[in-house]
């Protein structure tokens, strides 16, 4: 809904996406790098919620996991295994994982449709996408058994760290002349204010 108010194409719809997706891409490093970290710190009190929080909770995660998603393309993969991790710890990996790609199949849909009603699709770089990804998940999945998954995690997290740093200092770059701007105007109505005021004790 909020990329349907904006242009796409404008300054602010370009700003918005770039914050979202730095933000995104650096929760889900955190959510590689320090998954057992954030488990044992938040597993003994999430095992004391009840079994209706947890349903509410679990929407929650839902909610943030669509709005990720739907600006981003960033978020249903370890930040989701993560939260689900947290909610129900007792709950085999095995199901935990697949429940998240089984719910990342309408998630991705519905966004997809959302994006394809504002017209923000390149169906031709969607193609060329396709035709590599598919070989690509086979060149995978024979990589992932033979690669310890330490160091699958860490390679991940620096590729995303590195990504969202220069997304981040991009819009940083960006937003210093507004920044220099907004206190010149400040400082200037300051000095005015002080000069009708010094005008005013005068007289």
């Amino acid at each position: 809904m909020v990329l349907w108010q904006l242009d796409l194409n404008s300054g602010a719809a370009r700003s918005l996406i770039n914050v979202v997706l730095c933000f995104a891409l650096i929760l889900t490093a955190t959510s590689l790098i320090f998954r057992k970290t954030i488990l044992e710190a938040f597993r003994e009190r999430l095992e004391r919620l009840n079994d209706r929080t947890i349903a509410r909770a679990t929407v929650v995660v839902g909610i943030i996991l669509g709005v990720l998603v739907s600006i981003s393309s960033v978020g249903a993969g370890a930040i989701g295994v993560t939260a689900l991790l947290l909610l129900y710890p007792k709950l085999p990996m095995a199901r935990i994982v697949g429940s998240d790609i089984a719910h990342a199949v309408p998630l991705t849909l519905v966004a997809g449709i959302g994006h394809w009603a504002m017209g923000a699709i390149d169906w031709q770089l969607m193609g060329v996408l396709l035709a590599g990804s598919l070989p690509g998940i086979i060149l995978g999945s024979y990589c992932a058994t033979r690669v310890p998954e330490t160091a699958l995690r860490v390679l991940l997290a620096a590729t995303l760290l590195l990504v969202a740093g220069k997304l981040g200092s991009e819009e940083w770059h960006k937003a210093l002349p507004e920044i220099a701007a907004s206190t010149q105007d400040i400082s200037t109505q300051g000095v005015s204010t002080q000069g009708v005021s010094t005008q005013g004790a005068g007289h």
